[in-house]
């Protein structure tokens, strides 16, 4: 499979070794230097776009590869109420796209089982939960697309809590997220229901960015050559 990176900053490196290793070729690699030559003949060479950028740039890029009839995984967070938008573009050229807030198997699997906890702890209103997380100072989003896909998941589930917000709040309605920015640190995500009698936690650690990069490229191997709109629970068949 042909492949075009659009940013080559570490996640990008990350994503290459790993593509390589899984015998695909990377025939464009876009950077701020040589945006000018991510157009339609340059695209045109790849059968699968993996987008890293920033969430400023994410959407025009996105829409970009698709005007050129090229399908999209996206890793860019941050850029949630525009993404609707892109999934639109996507169907209107008859291409596939799959935007994650992460692509680590781990979390995937962290997910699920965030679900199944938060379900189980409704109507435990003794018990207060808070989502914290710690990624690197190069993070520009505040808190990362994983911490909110864990806190929406949890007001999906427990009734008490309404809407989620960054910092610590009294109002029991409101699920906290705190985030922390470390060097050199690639993502911790610790869910934390406490009471006056216990605690419990469920916590996923990334070692390094290889479970990230390698989760991209099997969902860069999971559109290719699709149409629609996918989530990591097809690419890991998550029922």
């Amino acid at each position: 499979m042909n492949i075009a990176l659009i940013g080559y900053g570490k996640m990008g490196h990350a994503i290459e070794q790993a593509a390589t290793k899984r015998g695909h070729n990377i025939v464009l690699r876009i950077t701020s230097a040589n945006k000018h030559e991510m157009d339609e003949a340059h695209l045109k060479q790849a059968d699968v776009a993996i987008e890293f950028t920033n969430p400023d740039a994410a959407k025009d890029n996105v829409i970009q590869c698709f005007n050129a009839g090229i399908s999209v995984v996206c890793g860019t967070t941050g850029w949630n109420e525009q993404v609707p938008e892109a999934q639109a573009v996507a169907q209107q050229n008859n291409v596939a796209f799959l935007q994650a807030s992460n692509f680590s198997i781990g979390v995937n699997i962290f997910f699920e089982v965030n679900k199944l906890l938060a379900s189980l702890m409704n109507g435990h209103d003794e018990y207060n939960v808070t989502v914290e997380e710690t990624h690197h100072t190069q993070k520009k989003d505040a808190p990362s697309g994983t911490a909110i896909t864990l806190a929406e998941q949890i007001i999906q589930n427990i009734n008490s809590k309404k809407i989620w917000s960054l910092g610590q709040h009294s109002e029991e309605d409101i699920l906290p997220i705190i985030a922390h920015r470390i060097e050199n640190v690639p993502g911790t995500h610790n869910i934390r229901y406490s009471s006056p009698i216990d605690d419990i936690e469920i916590i996923h650690t990334a070692h390094n960015r290889d479970g990230f990069a390698l989760g991209a490229v099997l969902a860069a191997e999971y559109i290719a050559g699709k149409q629609g709109t996918f989530t990591m629970k097809d690419v890991l068949g998550i029922k």
